[in-house]
């Protein structure tokens, strides 16, 4: 399989890919490739124009300030998983990104292209949702801040603009008392997953943050002051809207059950 014949560019600073995306009616954005490569030589996928923003410097840097840390749309979930950024999470992110596919695509995939694409399957997707993280875009109007909560608008749908791009992830900063739980169920290690659970409690915030994947796209966000019962978990998937799926819905209520059992037993 080939892929439909494209443009290729090779933009060396944000300002100059933006360019290059607000002048094409076409044009799509390649970081790791992991998603999109496939998409191109099965044809789901043919841009006029492929926009490589592999060696803009900007995006491989890492940020931070007194609140949380802002990681480049392009550093891969190897690099998260090797402890080389900072994790504001207390190692969280490292355990996640070491169970995404495999380390071939993990060396590779990209956090930023992860988002992008809004995969409902996408383990980032349900993890930093779950930890309040923010996608910080860039287009022709400047930069904004969407929290992840909102950015996904379906199964790989968003609400980033034709001409815009995520150049950092920004996550919260949290407590050395946090706590953190993250289960997929799926067939086997590295195959996309059939229902994931995160989990987040940080005593010095009072709060408990509980996500759910779904097929819709975005993923299903439950908080609360109190502990969650693990018996009500499906009965409040249900209110919060899930869909009334007897073998997705069970599979989802047991995916929290274990993320929040793994977050209490650190």
């Amino acid at each position: 399989m080939k892929p439909a014949a494209f443009e290729y560019a090779r933009p060396a600073t944000v300002a100059e890919a933006l360019t290059m995306l607000a002048a094409a009616e076409n044009a799509m954005v390649l970081a790791g490739g992991q998603t999109l490569g496939p998409m191109l030589n099965l044809r789901l996928a043919q841009p006029a124009l492929l926009v490589d923003i592999t060696r803009i410097g900007e995006l491989a840097a890492v940020g931070e300030d007194v609140d949380g840390i802002a990681i480049g749309a392009i550093i891969t979930h190897a690099a998260i998983e090797d402890g080389r950024i900072k994790d504001p999470a207390n190692g969280f992110l490292s355990r996640v990104a070491r169970g995404i596919a495999y380390r071939a695509v993990r060396t590779r995939g990209t956090i930023g292209g992860s988002l992008a694409h809004a995969d409902p399957a996408a383990d980032w997707l349900s993890c930093l949702t779950a930890l309040g993280a923010e996608v910080i875009a860039a287009g022709a109007a400047g930069r904004r801040v969407v929290a992840l909560a909102d950015f996904v608008t379906g199964a790989m749908q968003s609400d980033l603009a034709r001409a815009e791009l995520i150049v950092a992830v920004r996550v919260p900063k949290f407590s050395g008392d946090a706590r953190f739980g993250f289960h997929k169920i799926g067939r086997k290690r590295g195959d996309f997953a059939d229902a994931i659970g995160v989990a987040v409690h940080d005593p010095e915030r009072g709060r408990y943050r509980l996500v759910a994947s779904t097929a819709a796209g975005a993923p299903l966000l439950l908080e609360s002051t109190q502990r969650p019962e693990p018996r009500d978990l499906a009965r409040r998937l249900l209110e919060a809207g899930f869909a009334p799926d007897g073998i997705h819905l069970n599979l989802a209520a047991a995916a929290l059950r274990r993320a929040l059992a793994a977050a209490e037993a650190q």
